[in-house]
């Protein structure tokens, strides 16, 4: 199978138990963060973790790929490296890593995946990481249906796009914010998410345009409905962001696209998935009922008017009614939808601030809260962010994974021997010797025999086929029966794991290849040593120091975005001729940041700079 037929999904994995309910639910591969020097400080696992994942994920022929995509200081290179030898052999399959300082060092034969944090827009880009040893790419966010079709005719590696989950307003790798005012580095992995702030817009006469609103703050990512044509531009890893959410939200959105894409493999032959076994669910996903700050597609087809979750960073929920009619004890609504006690509901208050309460008891459309909110009023819209009978499902086992097989069963000289070829070609073959002693009653003789075989509830298989190649019926205990074919199973569970094989390592390419810029700004992200010896070996011959380094002290681009706020307020020189992309100004309390435009590439710059007195924090290590 070639890379351009497999379709891969890949789920996020917070810790080894929500990575094994990934996989459970359907997902071809998952990410997770190793001990130290992931893009997520609360999100690092042991290597004992990764490789309880790994086991697991590899019954299944999935894959666990960990993350090691922060930026390194020199002092922490070696554990890094020693790091990358521990996850190798826990039993990790691919390493995703944004410093290219890393590519410097003796890494194990592991494949390497270039991170979204490598900022990948252009197929030059795409192309050299390709050539440098990258066999999977990581592609921005903000990029079109277009621009991916582009970089896949340039390439022959697979490429990844996120199909689901938050969206950072910044291109990813090129967000300085966090570290500019508070110290914590996303680039390090401790963002303080100052995108998600309110904050109020301002003209360049001072105007006010926005008044207190959201305005870094994205919808999340939603392309449940254009799969089909991201698969027709080139993408074969469709990616769920979220090693931060909770294990509902995993489960939820996973079995979604897991249903999405056999439903495409289904009607499209040619493609196939890039793992074993098909999922069957005790629950409906519903994607709406998980944390969402509302849905987007945000550039796949190109530039849209309703990108930005302005009003709230919080999950509002599902709009189910308006209240109709309020006592000092409970309150009704026209819901259309069936309420539950201990359901979540949120409101937008007089203030415009996003409220909640809790349902004690629900009583067909009269509502019972836990405490009765003082500014609930007559035509209040509602929503539910908690539907306690959709999380309760999720709460239980919600998912069966099972790998198809055929069984043969036939007679030998001594006994009896069962075959097992498994949906992915894995064959084995195990012998009983018994005596060949002819049933009194042939039907039932046939009738049990195929019951005791298809019996594999407590295994990963289920039995798509039973054929039984028998002169005649024979009389077989079911103790016999059942013998041979758990020794079979655990025969063919041996012989997929030594079929299991992890992708190699892929070869740069020879004579090096040259880097498209000649010259890194700080954008590089160059913060080690090892990094500008590896950009320095690729033509670049003005290498500028990560910006974590501190040496920018003056006003630089903090974050550099595709959202537009001239665009959003119908402010953009193509919408209203005769504006002019005159600066924009941000405020939050004494924070105050010019936003320029540069409207030939389409682009907003967040215009800062160091700020004084603030606390330097470094991610903690691990050992």
């Amino acid at each position: 199978m070639t890379a351009s037929s497999r379709l891969e999904l890949l789920a996020p994995a917070r810790n080894a138990d929500f990575g094994i309910e990934a996989i459970n639910h359907g997902a071809d591969a998952v990410y997770i963060g190793g001990p130290a020097f992931g893009a997520r400080t609360n999100a690092g696992n042991s290597v004992a973790d990764v490789a309880r994942l790994a086991a697991h994920a590899h019954r299944y022929f999935a894959r666990v790929f960990v993350t090691l995509n922060t930026i390194l200081r020199d002092d922490e290179l070696e554990q890094a490296r020693r790091m990358a030898w521990q996850m190798y052999e826990a039993g990790a399959d691919a390493l995703i890593v944004q410093d290219m300082g890393l590519l410097q060092l003796d890494l194990p034969p592991l494949a390497l995946h270039a991170s979204t944090q490598c900022d990948i827009r252009t197929a030059e880009k795409a192309r050299f990481l390709q050539d440098v040893g990258f066999s999977q790419l990581v592609l921005a966010r903000e990029l079109s249906l277009d621009e991916i079709g582009k970089i896949a005719t340039g390439t022959n590696v697979v490429l990844e796009f996120f199909v689901h989950g938050a969206l950072c307003v910044a291109y990813s790798g090129q967000c300085y914010l966090s570290h500019a005012h508070t110290g914590r580095s996303a680039n390090r992995g401790n963002c303080s998410q100052a995108c998600r702030l309110p904050y109020t817009l301002e003209d360049e006469t001072g105007r006010v345009v926005a008044h207190d609103k959201h305005l870094l703050s994205m919808k999340d990512n939603d392309q449940s409905a254009n799969l089909r044509r991201l698969i027709e531009a080139g993408i074969r890893s469709f990616k769920i962001e979220g090693r931060l959410k909770d294990l509902s939200y995993v489960k939820n959105i996973t079995a979604h696209y897991r249903r999405l894409l056999d439903g495409f493999l289904e009607q499209t032959p040619g493609y196939r998935r890039a793992s074993s076994g098909h999922c069957t669910y005790s629950f409906t996903p519903q994607p709406e009922k998980t944390f969402n700050r509302g849905a987007t597609d945000y550039f796949v087809n190109r530039r849209q008017t309703d990108i930005g979750a302005f009003d709230t960073p919080k999950f509002a929920g599902e709009p189910i009614g308006q209240v109709t009619r309020l006592t000092p004890d409970w309150f009704e609504i026209d819901a259309a939808l069936p309420l539950h006690n201990g359901d979540g509901l949120s409101y937008f208050n007089a203030e415009q601030e996003l409220a909640g309460l809790r349902v004690n008891r629900a009583d067909g459309r009269r509502l019972f809260p836990a405490v009765m909110p003082a500014d609930l009023a007559v035509g209040t819209t509602l929503y539910r962010n908690r539907d306690q009978e959709f999380e309760r499902a999720l709460e239980r086992k919600s998912a069966t994974r099972r790998i198809r097989l055929r069984m043969r069963f036939n007679e030998i000289p001594d006994g009896f021997a069962l075959q097992l070829c498994d949906e992915d070609g894995v064959t084995t073959e195990a012998a009983l010797p018994h005596a060949h002693e002819a049933a009194q009653n042939a039907d039932r003789a046939t009738e049990s025999l195929r019951d005791n075989l298809g019996k594999l509830g407590n295994t990963i298989f289920e039995a798509s086929e039973i054929s039984l190649d028998l002169s005649q019926p024979w009389f077989l205990p079911a103790s016999v029966v059942n013998s041979l074919r758990r020794e079979a199973i655990t025969a063919l569970e041996a012989a997929r794991a030594i079929a299991f094989e992890r992708p190699p390592r892929k070869t740069a390419v020879s004579p090096a290849p040259t880097f498209p810029e000649n010259e890194l700004s700080y954008l590089g992200n160059v913060f080690n040593s090892q990094a500008r010896t590896f950009y320095e070996k690729h033509g670049v011959a003005l290498i500028a120091e990560a910006y974590e380094a501190d040496t920018e002290p003056g006003e630089v681009a903090l974050m550099t975005t595709k959202h537009c706020l001239r665009y959003s307020f119908n402010l953009c020189p193509r919408q209203v001729k005769g504006l002019r992309p005159e600066p924009m100004t941000l405020v939050n309390g004494k924070e105050r940041l010019t936003l320029r435009f540069d409207c030939g590439k389409c682009e907003m710059h967040v215009v800062g700079k160091l700020k004084k007195g603030r606390q330097i924090s470094i991610a903690p290590v691990a050992d």
